[in-house]
């Protein structure tokens, strides 16, 4: 299983998990497997507010599932409708998070439980 963790950079398991899936400027992929990395940048960091492409943004790159601190409604819904689960970040590394991802004590991202604009101060739920 391939997992994406948006990053402001890339420090690899070190790396602080991004607060919004869109606005990130690249993303860390985790074969959960063989803790293989594989780095990415963003190529729809660049967009109105919910004009965001998240399948565009991951350049081709197949993954199975998104641990991110914050997602708009729109991508949530691109997301889930390519077949991708969504999972609500914990405060701090990549590392830390893989653990809890694999341990299933990561809360996944539901339909109106999303970010309502890039400001922390319009509804996100985290």
């Amino acid at each position: 299983m391939k997992v994406c963790f948006p990053v402001l950079e890339n420090q690899g398991l070190e790396s602080q998990v991004f607060g919004h899936f869109g606005s990130a400027p690249g993303f860390v992929v985790v074969d959960m497997a063989t803790y293989e990395l594989t780095a990415i940048n963003n190529s729809d960091q660049i967009h109105e507010h919910g004009a965001c492409n998240p399948i565009a943004g991951l350049g081709g790159h197949q993954v199975d599932a998104i641990v991110v601190g914050g997602i708009g409604g729109g991508a949530l819904h691109k997301l889930n409708s390519a077949g991708l689960r969504v999972f609500q970040a914990q405060q701090g590394t990549i590392a830390e998070n893989v653990r809890l991802f694999k341990a299933n004590e990561l809360p996944e991202y539901m339909p109106g439980h999303t970010c309502g604009g890039h400001g922390h101060s319009q509804g996100c739920s985290h």
